[in-house]
Formats: structure tokens, sequence, C-alpha cells
């Protein structure tokens, strides 16, 4: 099986052209080759498909621990160049599937390379019940949350995937580790939930961490990135387009007055090779 590696700020994932390939059991095979030590080594595996309605194409992602996830921001603007760059659709303007919904696509590309990539996310869920999260339905902003004995304020934004965000003074000295594994785990959020820990520089600038549910600390997320750019308008901290400094890289999210959400970044190939399905080894 022919597989392609990719990167959108750090954010690292497998990818295959099931226009071409078939895999039976994706979820042994994120597990298998998302493994830093014996396989490929990513954030999670993403399949690239054709589309089960009037997209250009349809896009799976599978989570290093083999469940899959709805969206991944980082994850569909690689989509988007693989597609362009490797002839699938030739357009600067395309539309990709997801179980989030469609997302429409804008790249920027210059002598047949795409640098950058620009993603309608849709309208945020701001409710319980949209996270999903339990207790009465409404919105989470600046809610007190016991987590390991301590207590921490989180504001939840779902961008097709759900996000716990926690405003700190410096991100840096988060023990990311536990506390947003106890977060993605916490009992209140029944599908578990990535966990961000965000700290402002400036009214259109923020620095932030992500643990990510299925995988753990990632350099990058794109949902949560634009998640974030949410919960930074809705607590009065930034202007409605703000640069996020992640480990990776830098995104521009924004939050338009009619309640769209977009995302711009780039994305970049790593390398291509196989993989032996049989023996779990590349080449």
């Amino acid at each position: 099986m022919k597989f392609t590696k990719m990167q959108g700020i750090g954010n690292d994932y497998v990818y295959v052209n099931c226009f071409e390939e078939d895999v039976a059991n994706p979820s042994k095979l994120a597990i298998a080759i998302s493994d830093r030590h014996f396989g490929v080594g990513s954030d999670g595996l993403i399949l690239i498909m054709p589309s089960q309605v009037a997209a250009d194409a349809r896009m799976r992602i599978f989570n290093a621990d083999g469940s899959e996830a709805q969206m991944c921001g980082n994850g569909i603007r690689c989509v988007a160049k693989y597609l362009y760059e490797s002839g699938l659709k030739r357009s600067d303007r395309m539309t990709i599937e997801t179980s989030a919904g469609l997302k429409a696509i804008e790249l920027t590309v210059s002598n047949n390379n795409v640098s950058q990539v620009k993603v309608e996310m849709g309208t945020p869920g701001l409710l319980r019940s949209e996270i999903p999260m339990s207790g009465e339905n409404t919105q989470v902003i600046n809610e007190p949350l016991q987590v390991g004995g301590e207590t921490l304020n989180i504001t939840c934004v779902s961008i097709g995937n759900p996000h716990c965000i926690t405003f700190v003074d410096d991100v840096a000295s988060v023990q990311l580790d536990v506390v947003g594994k106890a977060i993605e785990n916490h009992e209140l959020f029944p599908e578990r939930i990535n966990a961000h820990f965000v700290q402002q520089v400036s009214k259109n600038k923020i620095k932030m961490r992500t643990w990510e549910r299925g995988s753990g600390e990632t350099l990058a997320c794109g949902t949560g990135a634009v998640a974030t750019g949410v919960a930074c308008v809705l607590n009065k901290l930034t202007e409605r387009v703000v640069y996020a400094q992640l480990p990776g890289g830098e995104l521009k999210v924004e939050w338009t007055e009619d309640n769209k959400t977009y995302m711009t970044g780039p994305a970049e190939f790593v390398f291509t090779g196989e993989w032996d399905e049989k023996n779990n080894t590349a080449s």
C-alpha cells in the first residue's frame, strides 16, 4: 500500500489515496502506522476517498489510538494540497466532504505549488449538546471545572470536533500530559474532548498548546485554533481575526459577524513510501 506523509505546521498524518488503494481496517492501520518507534510515526491516519455526495473528495480521520475523528483542520489543508498537486482536482477552489459536513477550500497556488490553504470551517457549536457536554443545555463560557484537585475556568466550543479552552498566564508552565489528559477524559465529556491552554499576547495574537483526544500532545490543531479564536471573542480578549501561535507554526483564524469561521495556513509534503500491511513495516 502506497502512502504519503504530510504535515500542517507540525500536525503530521499519514495519507492514503483511496482513489487507488483500499484500506480494509483503518482503525487497526492507524494504530500501527502512527507508532513513532515501529511504524511511520504520525498523529494519525487520513484517507483521501471519492465523495459520497457532490464534493471533490472525502476525508476520514483516525487518531493514533485508532478512534475516528469528525474533522481535522491541519489535515484538510494537506488533503487539498494533495488533491491539487497530484492532479486529482486541478482547481484553486474545491469542496471536501468530512464527517463534520462539507468544507469549502480556497488555495493559494504559485508555479503549481500550493503554499497556503484557506478553509471555511463552518459555524461554531456553543451549546452543551453541540460539544457534547453533560449538564443544562447552555453555553460554557469561563465556567469552573474541577480537574485533579484544582479549579480551571473553561470555555467549550465545537468546530466539528469538541474543544475545551483554558486561558492561562504562561502556556509553557502547563503540565499538559497530566491536566490535558485529565480534561480529555473528564466525566462531563461523553465523547472525550480536545484540551487547549491559551495565553493572550495581544488583541490579535495568542499562544496555545494542545492535548488532542486520542493522540496526546500535538504540535498543532487546526479546529482547536479556530475554536480558541471563537473562545477569545466570547471572553472579550481579542478581535475576530487572530493569529494563533502553536508549537509547530502559525495559523490565521477568523470568526465573522455572520457566524462563519475560517482558518488559513500552510501544508507540506514530508515523504512517500509503501506499507507492508502483513508485517506492519514501511519502505
